[in-house]
């Protein structure tokens, strides 16, 4: 098992700087973003993938996954992502996200990411890598795990898999769904993401208001790790785990400075591993 920091979260800093820290706080390497706003924009994977790989290897960390933007193997230099990346010895890959928008067109959605995924698989195959869908809460094709099990079923495991996250997971099924989620696709998971959420009341004007969902920190959220851990351990999980700081801006409880982001993220790391080690000494 490997231990990965999200990099989407430091990159107002150099890359240098932000695998020193990631270092200093014990994880295995990155979870490198190579996408629109990223450390790697996809246009210039060619030349600065391989540059950001080496800065990792530099810093005695590794490359553990890329989180990409790719939907259509067609687009944004999908293809060439994925050859760069296997050349690189990267071989997880995180895709991007169709939105669900209109009531009714839900079926066909889905039915076209499933086209879309066959092309995706290929490529993969010829340059051996993995790409891996996120499940993510809210208005996005992947937002429950049974669907991901349906865009999943009866394709490559070598070529593509699912990427769990029992944050979202758990915002979207509280009661059991999480659980039933982390069954279903236990044979395919190769990747899951480390957050947690909670639900808080924004209230409005009089009486108004509404329930929305926040980042907090993972011991405050509804997340039940030390459960999450026992699951992985029944179906033999031994991924890329990579943990999310994602305590800045509007979706999260607080607006953290990255200084500060990083110590939640020391405190997070350490919980996150207690959990673990809760789990497998029952």
């Amino acid at each position: 098992m490997k231990f990965v920091m999200f990099t989407k979260h430091l990159q107002e800093w150099p890359l240098e700087k932000a695998c020193a820290v990631v270092k200093s706080m014990g994880f295995d390497g990155l979870d490198l973003t190579v996408r629109a706003g990223g450390y790697v924009l996809p246009e210039n994977v060619a030349a600065d993938l391989p540059k950001a790989v080496q800065t990792a290897k530099d810093a005695g960390l590794e490359v553990g996954m890329l989180t990409t933007g790719i939907v259509d193997i067609t687009t944004d230099n999908s293809e060439e992502l994925m050859q760069v990346a296997g050349e690189c010895g990267v071989r997880e890959l995180k895709l991007g996200y169709h939105t669900y928008r209109n009531f009714g067109e839900f079926r066909p959605l889905m039915d076209r990411v499933k086209e879309l995924l066959e092309g995706i698989s290929s490529a993969a195959g010829k340059h051996g890598v993995r790409c891996n869908l996120h499940i993510h809460s809210n208005n996005f094709v992947t937002a429950n795990a049974a669907i991901v099990w349906w865009l999943l079923e009866g394709t490559d495991p070598h070529t593509l898999g699912a990427y769990i996250d029992p944050g979202h997971m758990t915002i979207e099924g509280g009661g059991d769904l999480w659980r039933q989620g982390l069954e279903l696709l236990g044979p395919r998971t190769n990747l899951m993401a480390v957050k947690s959420m909670g639900w808080i009341f924004e209230p409005g004007a009089g009486r108004t208001g509404r329930w929305t969902n926040r980042m907090m920190p993972l011991h405050r959220g509804m997340v039940d790790w030390v459960q999450v851990w026992r699951c992985l351990a029944q179906v033999g999980f031994d991924g890329v785990v990579s943990l999310h700081s994602e305590y800045q801006g509007g979706h999260s409880w607080y607006d953290m400075t990255v200084d500060e982001l990083v110590d939640q993220t020391r405190e997070d790391f350490a919980y996150l591993r207690a959990c673990r080690e809760k789990a497998m000494a029952a």
